[in-house]
């Protein structure tokens, strides 16, 4: 009964699915994330919500801790608009804090679990946090040891606005004095009572106010708070499961961080419009990802290539009992067309996808769609995803529209032309917190924000992405997209993977350097890509530089994105040469 039930999904039709979505969402209703989860509660109580270290928690449960951290906050003293930072693992008290928050009208900040020290003492200060929850040790990182270092720091003292830190025990000794254990923290709750609580909510019901400042780095300058609202964040997550067709109680498996858009948007929330589940982890491993997707039965793996690619290398992949799933969205990264193939093969996907966006769209603005044949989802990132309810006429029923402008002038380009993408929608940030002049220069009047990403925009409205504007570089004076390159050299039966940057040169003023990642047993030399890519891209395109890497040397983000500037600084590094050298 139950194997029939999960199975059902791929069975469904597309429009069917799409028709079940709107019976129950439209008209759009503007709504904050915590009205929203309610009456998500109200419909699939007893249903999974989340999954992960081996326990579960149902959406019952998830709003019944949720209410109870959210009094313990008024008892806390948390205010309206005030700003409450997490600094955790992926864990289930993670979900709850996250609507408590909305409960009470306050601000949710997500913090990376990567942050060292000094990154961690900016992001805290400038965005005004007056409230900090944070995990003992993540990982190899000692926080209840940094932050005790930051309280001692005499211009952090001087700037920061902390009033309370709620400390989660997770190493063997007690947490320091200067903390509010969280034992105490939850005890207090029982100082509120419902009505308290529930005069707050009610004088908190604005869906287009600020819900969640998340901070991202761009590509250059100091991390830039995002801020979303309710309605941005809702509107995004419905407009996904609409376009992607997502059936009533899909089973999702994704390993993402949950202080990022793409595990909060597109897992967290778009599950709770199906009643769904998300099967989450503290670290991504290829077999525990295939135990997990047994077990609970996956419908939908959410990951980017460096998740990806690995799984399926992994050598007892065809052991798992993978019927269950059929669904993929592989995103944040180009994969070559061989891994989308072997998607198809060996894990029996039948609706695969990729999607590209940012923080600043509140996670993804475009996708490609169900059926997209492979030779297109590997050339193109889609098109602004159906919205549903949630679109607007004027972007053809999506949430946002793309345009792409010339990066010098900022003039409109006609369609097929290399140039910047800009996005508006009621899915796009209003700006950066406490920084008016980045929001200006990037914002403008009529609402288009430049993405800082370039790249094509097809007849068929499809985007090209060929990377970021600074990844780019010139070659005697000609333009050269790495991405394009990229795509060439992919397609070597002996390459995984490939990634170019530009790199100084006394001669050409800049040459291209490649990174590449063999297949398991193979060789190649420089000779050998150097022909490969003869007649296949134009002289100046061709990578002057080759170096050979293994896997575990790619510089990645905690999101499983290769950071290219960390590529540049290796090449760089290897030729001894540097920017000012080439002048």
């Amino acid at each position: 009964m139950s194997n029939n039930k999960l199975l059902i999904g791929k069975h469904i039709p597309v429009q069917e699915r799409r028709a079940q979505l709107e019976k129950k969402h439209a008209p759009w209703s503007r709504q904050t994330l915590a009205t929203h989860f309610y009456a998500a509660c109200k419909t699939f109580g007893k249903s999974a919500y989340v999954h992960i270290n081996d326990e579960t928690i149902t959406y019952e449960e998830t709003w019944e801790r949720a209410t109870v951290y959210a009094k313990a906050m008024l008892q806390m003293g948390v205010k309206r608009r005030d700003h409450v930072a997490i600094l955790m693992e992926n864990d289930l008290h993670y979900p709850s804090l996250f609507i408590a928050t909305s409960m009470i009208g306050a601000v949710f900040v997500p913090l990376n679990s990567m942050l060292r020290k000094d990154e961690l003492k900016y992001i805290l200060t400038q965005s005004d946090s007056r409230f900090l929850f944070f995990h003992q040790s993540i990982k190899r990182n000692n926080y209840e040891k940094i932050i005790l270092e930051l309280l001692e720091d005499s211009t952090f003292q001087e700037e920061n606005k902390l009033q309370t830190i709620v400390c989660l025990q997770t190493t063997n000794e007690p947490c320091d004095q200067q903390f509010l254990t969280w034992e105490k923290f939850i005890a207090s709750a029982s100082h509120i009572n419902d009505d308290l609580l529930n005069n707050r909510q009610s004088s908190s019901e604005y869906p287009d106010e600020i819900a969640i400042i998340m901070y991202t780095s761009g590509s250059t300058g100091l991390p830039k708070g995002v801020m979303l609202s309710h309605d941005h964040l809702l509107r995004c997550a419905y407009s996904t499961c609409y376009s992607r067709a997502i059936e009533m109680g899909r089973v999702t498996f994704g390993a993402l961080p949950f202080y990022h858009c793409f595990a909060i948007v597109e897992g967290l929330l778009a599950m709770s419009f199906v009643g769904g589940s998300l099967i989450s982890a503290n670290r991504f491993s290829p077999l525990l990802a295939l135990e997990q997707m047994e077990k609970y039965k996956a419908n939908d793996f959410l990951c980017v290539p460096s998740m990806l690619i690995p799984l399926l290398n992994e050598p007892r992949v065809t052991e798992f009992d993978l019927s269950h799933l059929f669904a993929m969205w592989c995103g944040a990264a180009p994969a070559p067309a061989p891994v989308w193939q072997k998607a198809k093969d060996v894990l029996g996907m039948t609706e695969i996808i990729t999607g590209y966006g940012q923080t600043e769209v509140s996670s993804s603005g475009v996708t490609t769609e169900i059926g997209d044949p492979i030779d297109r989802i590997v050339t193109r990132v889609g098109r602004p995803k159906l919205g549903g309810a949630a679109g607007l006429t004027e972007f053809n029923g999506s949430t946002v529209e793309y345009k792409t402008i010339d990066p010098e002038t900022g003039e409109d380009l006609p369609k097929g032309m290399i140039g910047e993408f800009v996005v508006r929608g009621n899915t796009v940030t209003r700006g950066y917190y406490n920084k008016p002049d980045e929001t200006a220069a990037t914002i403008d009047k009529d609402g288009w924000l430049r993405t800082g990403d370039v790249g094509i925009i097809d007849e068929k409205g499809y985007l090209e992405h060929l990377g970021r504007s600074n990844d780019l570089y010139k070659v005697s004076g000609e333009l050269v997209a790495p991405r394009e390159i990229e795509e060439v050299i992919v397609k070597h039966p002996a390459v995984n993977q490939v990634f170019i940057v530009g790199v100084p040169d006394r001669i050409t003023t800049e040459a291209g350097a490649a990174f590449i990642e063999l297949k398991s047993g193979e060789k190649l030399d420089r000779k050998e890509i150097v022909d490969w890519c003869k007649g296949k891209v134009a002289r100046f395109k061709v990578p002057r530089h080759v170096w050979f890497i293994e896997p575990s040397d790619w510089p990645m983000t905690s999101t499983g994105k290769v950071q290219k500037f960390r590529l540049q600084e290796m090449a760089k590094k290897r030729l001894n040469v540097t920017d000012e050298s080439n002048k």
